[in-house]
């Protein structure tokens, strides 16, 4: 789904009292749950030598290629040079991947004539942090996240993901319920690191997590990347977090950024440091914090490594929305993985035990892997009632076969040297 916050800094000013009201009214927008999309994210590689960094003037030629394609998706570039589809929002599975799909030939296409492909990886096996875009924001971007460390510079430039949205559910309780589907989402999500893990190797080095991407992640600083306690309601919980967050920048019409230091929203609607924030401010705010689950009227999975294949961004797109849209499967889900909720030891998400045991060990884990197989299960079942081609239940039926019910992921095949994209590590 395309988000496109206002990026001027004109406007009224925004008290702390008003910042409250705008977030508790829009971060989860209930209805029935209609519609699904995806955000896919991909590495740019050579196609004969995927171990060498692409030059900088082949990625500008390339770019420059993709941006008059008609597509449907929105298309954007990352500050490493990686490319992101952002689906339209769809009434049904079957229409976003065949909308996404269409696109991505599309993308392949252009790519193939000057050398280069798709590789879905959650982090870049080989090459160290490289950065492409040089504009204000990731000038900004950069510097913040630089204060916690390098994960930062790597996940912004080295990294790739399959993020799935939908709508937040109903306002009433049960389990279409949006404090239910919240609920959902950060415990599945752990489940969702592991199976999907792909990300095992930086640098040309094993890491020792199947998910490098996701230990990235609780390496920042965690009122950035951390999601909000599970013990308030969900749309309180979330106004503090986004209020009691740090200021990623202060944005300014000509020269630099600023980037305060320590500075969360809530302080600067009281001093107006700086100059007074607007309500531009706090929708852009927003956008500066990577939760795992993102409330944005919708729900935004963000935990999910890119997949290897073609079609591997389907697998994790159809597997989540079977367990969230289809009520039977989201109640098979819940109840799978309610016996993990103790293991979160009531910290918030990524930065608790359930979330570190995932990246680390994916379902190698054997709680992890037992809800792993109960959920594609569910999935299985429920991809028939809400519509999904042969196509797509033979691809989430593969995955189950080859990696969930053996207690593996894709990052196992990069160590074993199976994954073609491996190879040129095992040289």
């Amino acid at each position: 789904m395309v988000v496109s916050p206002e990026c001027g800094i004109d406007g009224t000013a925004v008290t702390e009292q008003e910042a409250e009201a705008l977030i508790e009214g829009t971060c989860f927008r209930t209805g029935p749950p209609r519609s699904v999309g995806v955000e896919v994210e991909w590495l740019v590689h050579q196609a004969r030598a995927p171990h060498d960094p692409v030059a900088r003037e082949r990625l500008e030629a390339v770019h420059a290629v993709l941006r008059t394609l008609p597509l449907a998706s929105g298309l954007s570039v990352e500050p490493g040079g990686q490319v992101e589809l952002s689906s339209r929002p769809a009434p049904s599975l079957t229409e976003c991947v065949s909308e996404v799909s269409a696109d991505l030939e599309a993308v392949r296409t252009a790519l193939h004539a000057h050398g280069l492909t798709l590789v879905g990886m959650g982090v870049d096996p080989w090459s160290p942090p490289r950065r492409f875009l040089r504009e204000p924001r990731y000038d900004a971007m950069e510097a913040c996240l630089d204060r916690t460390g390098p994960a930062g510079r790597a996940l912004m430039c080295t990294s790739a993901s399959v993020q799935v949205c939908l709508d937040a559910g109903h306002e009433e309780p049960g389990v279409m319920g949006f404090a239910r589907r919240w609920w959902l989402a950060h415990h599945l999500g752990a489940v969702l690191v592991a199976a999907f893990a792909n990300s095992p190797m930086a640098q040309g080095r094993s890491t020792g997590w199947l998910s490098t991407r996701q230990l990235m992640w609780t390496e920042l600083d965690p009122g950035r990347s951390g999601g909000p306690s599970l013990a308030h309601d969900p749309r309180r919980a979330w106004v503090r977090r986004v209020l009691d967050a740090p200021v990623m920048c202060v944005r300014r019409d000509g020269g630099p950024w600023e980037v305060p230091d320590g500075l969360s929203f809530r302080e600067w609607t009281r001093s107006r440091t700086m100059r007074p924030p607007t309500h531009a401010d706090l929708e852009y705010h927003i956008t500066t914090l990577f939760p795992p689950v993102r409330p944005r009227g919708h729900l935004e999975l963000r935990m999910i490594d890119a997949q290897p294949g073609d079609d591997g961004w389907i697998v994790p797109l159809a597997v989540v929305t079977a367990l969230f849209d289809d009520p039977g499967a989201a109640t098979i889900a819940n109840r799978a993985v309610g016996p993990l909720a103790e293991r979160a030891a009531g910290a918030p998400a990524p930065h608790n035990p359930l979330w570190r045991d995932a990246a680390r060990h994916g379902l190698a884990d054997p709680d992890l892997k037992r809800a792993a197989v109960t959920c594609f299960a569910a999935a299985l079942d429920a991809l028939p009632r809400l519509g999904a081609s042969t196509r797509v239940r033979d691809a989430v039926a593969a995955y189950a076969d080859r990696y969930v019910r053996r207690g593996r992921s894709p990052a196992d095949d990069v160590l074993t040297g199976t994954a073609a994209v491996a190879r040129p590590l095992c040289r």
